[in-house]
């Protein structure tokens, strides 16, 4: 880059860039980081058309990088048609019955899709059988998506549509294809003029939460025709990594995309969520009402998906084809077979490198294997907000208080020598880096018990998590992540300093303005026209 700068923003900077941890000022030419440093530093980059913003007393930081979320689905899961029943929406049993009721009369003629059913938290809600839910919708497809993501219960209209005669006796409908099936038929008339203005919507609400880069973890590829006609309202790097298929290929190759749009990963199951039952762990569900209700045994364990071959196949042939491997692992047992069977592909060594294989979530991981892992070159993604919404349920519910004060372990995995991130997984809970980052901190509960305090993070550690360590599990560290020079000028200006307030306080701080390629995407210091990546 030459010439002076198109945009010179004056305040503290928090660069999390090690060479030059803190500066007073940053300028951009280009899209790119053309230089920081002090105010004085930046004035010999001025030109007659600079213009200068000021961010007063708040904090510049690079983008927050979500490495774990679902994108597109997250998306349309907001769109218009669509029932929005989680938690975090709707708390109470009785207003999500009443959701339920209003969204059937409205007769929409694609049917009805229900999201984030949960009665762990929504205590009181009734099995959601086929009787059930042929009684409330007869004759007019009616899907509701578990808010874990990983079960869909459907009446038999909906399993008609969706080409899944019969289907499980109770209308259950589990595993990824499955769901993306069902799924799928009530969001297809979205893939007309529906589809563009969801997928604007949601970059609005990332750039509003500070969130420059995000994955996608179970990108549908029938939608890439969509995502790429979409992409001039899309104002958030989307990194995608598809679910593996039986046959074991995609139809696209690794890196296919540009620096906006890029597809780097394949996602692979182990295990399902603890929220269903499908936490495969060396240690059982406790026998309480709330297990019971779950409609699991006393003593319940869930196996892992794949036996050891199975799972050899498929890390080989993805990986033999160079996409990178992305892993969901709530329970110790699932781990304990995917390190398996990657130190045997690796000869039990670390491959050189950027990150080959991610584990997801890692809810129940132990200190041992959080040391194998980083010797085997394998990198983790956490769920802080597991512990927010619904750690009184671990302790008090499913596992028990030992469990619960090791769940989501981050300090642990930081202490193996890790590079790890934090993540949301929207729209499980809602993508709020600020939030994730106070949650990690203090580890504490919405009912205020804290659970785990040799885990919780510092947070300077945990801004790392959000921002240049998951830029780089999602390869793109080179050009995002830290306030450097040459890389894009994606940034957020934050009302205050993070470091500078109490844990408990940075959940609270106000998102003042979000930059792409320096350009302003969320409300902004100034507004001013300038191209994009």
């Amino acid at each position: 880059m030459t010439g002076p700068a198109e945009l010179v923003i004056i305040g503290d900077v928090v660069t999390l860039d090690p060479r030059r941890p803190r500066a007073g000022g940053v300028a951009i030419r280009d899209g790119r980081v053309l230089a920081v440093g002090d105010p004085a530093d930046l004035d010999g980059l001025h030109g007659p058309h600079t213009q200068v913003a000021h961010a007063g007393d708040g904090c510049i930081l690079p983008g927050f990088v979500e490495a774990h979320g679902h994108f597109v689905a997250d998306a349309l899961g907001a769109a218009d048609g669509v029932t929005d029943i989680r938690p975090v929406t709707v708390p109470d049993a009785a207003g999500v019955l009443a959701a339920l009721r209003r969204a059937v009369a409205a007769r929409p003629p694609h049917g009805v899709l229900c999201n984030g059913w949960d009665p762990l938290l929504q205590k009181g809600l009734p099995r959601p059988d086929l009787a059930w839910l042929d009684e409330r919708a007869p004759d007019l497809p009616l899907v509701i998506l578990h808010n874990s993501g990983h079960v869909a219960y459907c009446n038999s209209a909906a399993l008609h549509r969706a080409g899944l005669p019969g289907g499980d006796p109770d209308g259950t409908v589990t595993g990824p294809e499955a769901i993306g099936r069902v799924t799928g038929a009530l969001f297809a008339h979205l893939l007309g003029s529906g589809f563009e203005p969801a997928m604007a919507a949601q970059s609005a609400r990332m750039a509003a939460r500070g969130v420059t880069t995000m994955s996608d973890m179970g990108f549908a590829p029938a939608y890439r025709p969509a995502l790429q006609a979409a992409r001039k309202g899309i104002d958030t790097r989307l990194r995608l990594y598809e679910p593996a298929t039986p046959a074991l290929t995609s139809q696209t190759t690794p890196g296919t995309g540009d620096d906006l749009i890029r597809q780097i990963g394949i996602k692979v199951w182990a295990d399902g969520s603890p929220w269903t039952g499908g936490l495969a762990a060396t240690f059982p569900y406790l026998d309480t009402p709330a297990v019971r209700g779950l409609g699991l045994a006393p003593g319940h364990r869930a196996p892992v998906r794949y036996d050891h071959a199975g799972l050899t196949e498929t890390f080989r042939a993805y990986g033999a084809a160079g996409w990178q491997l992305a892993c969901h692992a709530n329970g110790d047992a699932a781990i304990d077979l995917v390190l398996d069977v990657w130190a045997d592909l690796t000869g039990g060594r670390a491959p050189s490198g950027p990150p080959q294989l991610r584990l997801e979530h890692v809810s129940s991981m132990r200190p041992d294997q959080f040391a194998r892992a980083h010797g085997l070159g394998v990198t983790c993604s956490l769920f802080p907000d597991h512990l927010h919404y619904w750690g009184e349920i671990l302790a008090d519910d499913l596992f028990g208080p030992e469990v619960a004060e090791r769940w989501a372990p981050a300090g642990t995995a930081v202490r193996s020598g890790m590079r790890v991130s934090l993540h949301n997984d929207s729209p499980v809970t809602p993508t709020d880096p600020l939030h994730n980052i106070g949650v990690a901190a203090t580890r504490t509960t919405r009912g205020g018990r804290t659970l785990g305090r040799d885990e919780r993070l510092g947070v300077a550690q945990a801004l790392r998590a959000q921002t240049i360590d998951a830029a780089w599990q999602l390869l793109a560290d080179d050009v995002i992540g830290s306030v450097t020079p040459g890389k894009y000028a994606d940034l957020v200006v934050l009302s205050a300093d993070p470091l500078a307030v109490a844990p408990e306080d940075v959940a609270g701080l106000d998102v003042i303005a979000t930059y792409l390629a320096g350009t302003p995407v969320h409300s902004g210091l100034l507004e001013r026209p300038s191209p994009r990546a």
